[in-house]
């Protein structure tokens, strides 16, 4: 009976980890993002590019929609069902965290996902759109520019690609 006690004790006197490195994280996200985005849109008017490389340009744009301006002609209902997901996204990516707090890889993924949710979030809640400015394409091609992207997205994409890998190794465990 007093191993059981001790053992009882033990677990329920474990420190839970903290979730505040991972929103730190997602903060900075933010915070790179935010700050980006309102330079371009200061030095910028709407639909200006400028080079950089001969793959590369900063450009002014705004999209509407989602991922690659999809929805982006609609009316304008796309804004908040577009808000909404990001909220519950939010939302369930900070459950996550809080579950999963001490899986790193799991955590970087969904920090970095949460911080260009909400740096997006941002732009659609203040401007109604999602300022974008980075533009890259290949030189003296036939093919089209990809659709200009920010911070943000790159965040998300950097975070899914994480994600990916954390479930990949977890498979080959």
């Amino acid at each position: 009976m007093a191993s059981k006690q001790k053992s009882f004790k033990t677990l329920s006197a474990s420190p839970r980890i903290s979730i505040a490195p991972w929103l730190g994280i997602a903060a900075i996200i933010v915070l790179i993002d935010q700050i980006t985005k309102v330079t371009v849109n200061k030095l910028f008017v709407f639909g200006e590019s400028r080079p950089v490389t001969s793959f590369f340009n900063l450009v002014l744009a705004y999209n509407k929609g989602a991922a690659f301006s999809f929805l982006a002609s609609e009316s304008g209902w796309q804004r908040y069902v577009f808000t909404a997901i990001a909220i519950v996204a939010v939302i369930f990516i900070i459950y996550l965290l809080k579950r999963h707090a001490g899986q790193r890889l799991f955590c970087w993924a969904l920090a970095l996902i949460l911080g260009g949710a909400i740096g997006n979030l941002i732009d659609r809640m203040i401007y109604g759109h999602v300022i974008d400015f980075l533009d890259f394409y290949i030189p003296n091609s036939s093919l089209p520019h990809w659709p200009a992207f920010n911070v943000a997205d790159m965040a998300i994409v950097g975070g899914a690609a994480m994600f990916i890998i954390d479930e990949l190794r977890r498979v080959g465990k």
